[in-house]
């Protein structure tokens, strides 16, 4: 891990908890401290059975989970964490390989951080994350190809059945519902909906994938987030013909 310094000057969601696990008790000890200073209240764990505890006892409102764990790894923590209740997961990996962060974004993480890292960095991606899921002045329900999305209660329907998204991909819909007709980049995505000027173009193709394992009828032939070769992606609102 990189030498701390400051933490960042962003005002942290006052009072927001915020759940550390992580087997390295120096890893923890840094990252719960810098927390700590941004004003989040912080509970830490050193293995999974023990995170699955600590988030029954008191539900955190985002996890910093490490991937590679003793006995349950940080995956099946997040399937089991995914099991009871929503919430945001900002993954730890000190793996290099692409295949593993993306599995990390396939069971629902929101965001993955590779070691080692600066936790001023983490700090930053904490609060990214938990303003998302309270939008300040969200705009009315938007209703687009079957799809209907509500940001203000964080609730998306299609034909009427409730969708089960993760933040990211709350995010991201609500964004194509708001820009229909539009081609976007990935970077242009990653910026407007993650609000990052730079990172791994691949969490832009995993959460598209996964968006569209819910949204589309044929997920194999999407019809609403379709694919514009050598750009990116665009929104159809009229391909189901709403």
């Amino acid at each position: 891990m990189q030498q701390p310094y400051d933490t960042p000057g962003a005002e942290a969601d006052a009072g927001a908890r915020v759940l550390v696990v992580d087997d390295d008790p120096t890893v923890a000890e840094v990252v719960s401290g810098y927390l700590d200073r941004a004003g989040y209240v912080v509970d830490r764990a050193g293995d999974g059975p023990a995170a699955l505890a600590r988030a029954a006892a008191h539900w955190p409102d985002l996890v910093v989970l490490d991937l590679m764990l003793p006995g349950m790894d940080g995956l099946e923590v997040c399937r089991r964490m995914r099991g009871h209740g929503p919430v945001p997961v900002i993954m730890l990996t000190a793996r290099g390989d692409e295949d593993d962060r993306i599995l990390g974004l396939e069971v629902g993480a929101d965001d993955y951080v590779t070691k080692p890292f600066s936790p001023r960095e983490l700090v930053l991606r904490v609060e990214s994350v938990l303003r998302r899921t309270r939008p300040a002045g969200a705009p009315g329900v938007l209703r687009a190809g079957g799809l209907e999305v509500d940001p203000a209660a964080r609730r998306a329907a299609k034909d009427g059945g409730e969708l089960a998204l993760t933040i990211r991909e709350f995010d991201l819909l609500a964004f194509f519902l708001r820009h229909p007709g539009r081609a976007f980049s990935r970077e242009e995505l990653m910026r407007e909906v993650w609000g990052w000027d730079f990172g791994d173009l691949s969490t832009v193709t995993v959460h598209v994938r996964r968006l569209r394992g819910k949204v589309e009828d044929d997920p194999a032939r999407p019809r609403l987030i379709q694919t514009v070769w050598g750009v990116g992606y665009r929104f159809e609102a009229a391909a189901n013909g709403s």
